[in-house]
């Protein structure tokens, strides 16, 4: 990555753990392409509930040339996101898919079909 990784927490103390976890996975995405510009990350605790746990809100934003890749995972119907690891685990596999979709069209691997002329199907 050509600028640091940056790493903002929001509505919860920092944590030594999950800002190491958070680095890890910022690292391997340039497994999926190697010409990452920038990666920041926002882990964002909703609600304090006692009963039903935190929920965790977690978004990566990847620049790479030509546009921005972001990924969202925010709690759901089945409170998937109580736990913040599951919640950075989810966002980076989503961002990973992303980034190989994207270095796919720019190695001109994605299939195009050619449209038809003028009448004819």
């Amino acid at each position: 990555m050509e600028t640091p990784l940056q790493i903002t927490f929001r509505g919860l103390t920092h944590s030594d753990a999950v800002e190491t976890r958070i680095r890890e996975r910022a690292d391997r995405l340039e497994r999926y392409y190697d010409r990452i510009i920038g990666c920041r990350v926002v882990v964002e605790e909703l609600h304090q509930h006692h009963r039903k746990g935190n929920h965790f809100h977690v978004r990566v934003d990847v620049t790479v040339p030509g546009t921005e890749i972001v990924a969202n995972r925010e709690p759901d119907a089945n409170h998937a996101y109580t736990d913040v690891y599951v919640a950075i685990r989810d966002a980076f596999d989503a961002v990973g898919r992303q980034l190989e979709d994207y270095a796919r069209r720019q190695d001109g691997c994605v299939k195009t079909h050619a449209s038809p002329r003028g009448g004819e199907q």
